[in-house]
Order: structure tokens, then sequence, then C-alpha cells
């Protein structure tokens, strides 16, 4: 397995997790923001310009999501 690919399973990974733990914390929002903007580059770097995309999406709402729930 290549560096690249671990990172991409690192990135993965952690969305998943962070999904799984958004309930208990606003800042699993924010860690899964994260996870999805190393997603999207994972995405990028990989020449899967789609998922890119889409993970960066996924990136920008889940960070709007953390701010209204921040907020409150």
């Amino acid at each position: 397995m290549d560096l690249l690919s671990l990172f991409g399973l690192f990135a993965v990974s952690g969305m998943l997790v962070t999904y799984a733990l958004e309930r208990r914390s606003s800042w699993f929002i924010l860690a899964f923001a994260t996870f999805c903007a190393l997603g999207s580059l994972y995405g990028f770097l990989q020449g899967a310009w789609p998922f890119g995309l889409v993970e960066a999406v996924w990136a920008i709402v889940a960070l709007l999501r953390w701010r209204r729930e921040a907020s409150n």
C-alpha cells in the first residue's frame, strides 16, 4: 500500500468515526468537516476529481452545520 492510499484510508476512516460521534459534541462536526476536506484532497491527488469535488461540498456543508451548532 502506497502513501497516497494510506492517506485516503486515514481520511475516510476519520470521516466515519467523526460522523458516528457527531451527536456527542459540535467539535465532532468540525472534525468531520476537516476529514471531508482531507478526503477531498485525496480525491484530487488520486485523480478522481468528482470524488474530490463532492467531498469538498460535504466539507462546506459540515462547516456550516458546525457554525450553526456552535452558535446555539
